[in-house]
């Protein structure tokens, strides 16, 4: 498949093809006219790498891992400890936050699970903890810390506010999470209770919130929460039958979520049962009650029906891994890359599977889907968390070999360009080229310039530094057969259209004209006689999405004027 991602610095795990959730794509407007060729630039996905590197060892148990909006990291630890990672590498010796004696850590996924700082921490010190109190099974317990006032590297143990609480029927599916929402609010996750299958159905049952997130108010310190009064159930919840912290619902163990910190909106990775891993989406400023589904449906597939509506009536996943795959077990949502230092990675979600190990990134295609790609293959299980930096550099937990790392682009270099230099295709610069048509490499091609043989879909892969090797957008080249000598080009407007264009030649011939339309193919759509004038309009109803070709010719059948025509519907 083009596209096939070929960098391997000494550092980096191996990375592997790309994967397109939808294949449909846009044509963009570049076009070159030559005497036997249409050429056309058409959208295509920036080339990506991924790589991690180690930022700090020997932190036993790591689960989460946060920024307060300085240059230091916090990391939370299963058995109750938050440390401090400086921007030097550095792991304090002391700890932040030891509440060991209040967490219950006794299976695998209890323990200090969530970390949040206010959006005012500089000014009232306050942040938020989610972990596992009691004892058997416990109970999940939101609660606020303050930090201490002398010392930004520790905060007063003393200062422990309950926030929330709610006991837990089995020791699995916690959920755990915690963030501020761009609205201010406090986000806070819960699994559906544990067991197999959601035996209560507390997933579908809005008197509590397992299986749930909640969001509350806890902008007043005299407090312990308020109801945002645009929760989905702010109005009509009576505090029996539904909860009015409850914001979306129909979710197994959404044990990571994060917002885009451009965009606001909200991605979750929710850990699926014994056949799919999920991760969902949700638009920022809209408080209508996602429900995604569980226990009715496991991603999109049927799961237990009982009591269930149509598959229509619950909120899809974006992406699902079907864990006989790649061995994936349980999702970590990740983040979307909003930093300045890897271009290549802008407005991509990243996210992991803690047995799987395969780094993965979810961008928009254009058309209302996602372009899913693989960027890497750590072969390591254990990946517990993604979060970001106050500089919004990505980082990653890994619970196995108590380690994080930073994630970052190994080729940072802007991808190659196609050029059009008569009937030559032309790469930028590089050490090493290979052609591609249609998605096949080219036999010998593996020149800087190629001249196409065939209507087809080209690309270009360059090494353009050391082992980094990137491919171009794509290029379409279609044979038209028509001849070119002396010809202007029309201005279409607007181009894109969906339903009519207007075209100008800028001038007049005096003599009767006819308007010529081909398809990206060659073939002749279209075909009218026109008056004399400057311009003329052409209605695209009943044309297909796609690309064409609009020729103007005189009297005597001369071709005056041709342009390529975008129709998207």
């Amino acid at each position: 498949m083009v596209g096939v991602a070929r960098c391997a610095p000494a550092d980096t795990f191996a990375t592997q093809p790309r994967e397109l959730m939808k294949t449909r794509s846009k044509i963009l407007l570049l076009f070159a006219l030559s005497n036997a060729s249409v050429l056309s630039a058409v959208a295509q996905f920036p080339s990506s790498h991924l790589a991690v590197v180690q930022w700090a060892t020997n932190l036993i148990g790591v689960t989460d891992i946060t920024n307060c909006g300085d240059s230091r990291l916090f990391v939370t630890k299963q058995e109750g400890r938050i440390r401090i990672i400086t921007d030097s590498m550095q792991v304090l010796p002391t700890s932040f936050l030891t509440i060991m004696d209040s967490v219950n850590d006794a299976s695998n996924e209890q323990g200090l699970l969530g970390l949040a700082f206010d959006p005012d921490y500089a000014n009232n010190g306050y942040f938020y903890v989610h972990y596992i109190g009691g004892t058997g099974t416990g109970y999940s317990k939101i609660s606020r810390f303050q930090v201490s006032q002398n010392n930004p590297d520790s905060a007063m143990r003393n200062s422990e506010e309950t926030i929330y609480i709610w006991p837990q029927p089995y020791s699995n599916h916690n959920g755990g999470d915690l963030a501020f929402g761009p609205d201010g609010y406090l986000y806070a996750t819960f699994g559906d209770g544990g067991s197999a299958n959601d035996p209560q159905g507390n997933a579908q049952d809005l008197s509590d919130p397992l299986g749930d997130i909640i969001r509350i108010d806890v902008s007043d310190p005299d407090t312990t929460f308020t109801i945002p009064p645009d929760n989905p159930f702010a109005a009509s919840a009576n505090g029996i039958d539904t909860l009015p912290e409850i914001w979306a619902s129909g979710l197994r163990n959404p044990y990571r979520f994060g917002f885009d910190a451009v965009t606001g909106d909200m991605w979750i990775g929710d850990v699926g049962q014994n056949a799919y891993e999920e991760v969902d989406f949700w638009p920022a400023g809209d408080n209508s009650g996602p429900n995604f589904g569980w226990r009715c449906y496991e991603a999109n597939a049927p799961n237990l029906l009982g009591g269930c509506g149509p598959i229509g009536d619950y909120d899809a996943p974006v992406s699902i891994h079907p864990q006989a795959d790649q061995g994936w077990c349980s999702v970590m949502g990740g983040r979307v890359y909003r930093g300045s230092q890897y271009p290549n990675l802008s407005g991509r979600y990243i996210y992991t599977d803690y047995c799987g190990g395969q780094f993965y990134s979810l961008l928009p295609d254009g058309n209302g889907g996602w372009y899913k790609e693989q960027l890497l293959a750590t072969g390591l299980a254990g990946w517990s968390s993604i979060a970001e930096d106050s500089a919004l550099n990505i980082f990653a937990t890994n619970i196995n070999n108590d380690r994080v790392y930073k994630l970052y682009d190994p080729c940072p270099m802007a991808p190659p360009t196609i050029s059009v230099n008569a009937n030559l295709l032309e790469s930028s610069v590089g050490t090493a080229y290979w052609w591609y048509l249609n998605g096949n490499i080219i036999n010998g091609a593996n020149s800087q310039s190629y001249e196409p043989q065939q209507s087809g879909v080209y690309s270009v892969v360059v090494t353009v530094s050391g082992s980094c090797s990137l491919e171009s957008d794509t290029v379409s080249f279609v044979y038209t057969g028509i001849g070119v000598l002396d010809t202007a080009p029309l201005s279409l407007m607007p181009n894109p259209a969906s339903d009519l264009v207007v075209i100008s030649l800028g001038r007049t011939s005096g003599d009767a004209r006819s308007l010529l339309v081909f398809d990206a193919v060659g073939r002749m759509v279209s075909t009218r006689l026109i008056g004399g004038g400057t311009s003329a309009t052409l209605e695209l109803a009943d044309f297909p999405n796609g690309s064409y070709i609009v020729s103007v010719r005189d009297g005597n059948g001369q071709e005056i004027g041709k342009a390529a025509l975008t129709v998207v519907h």
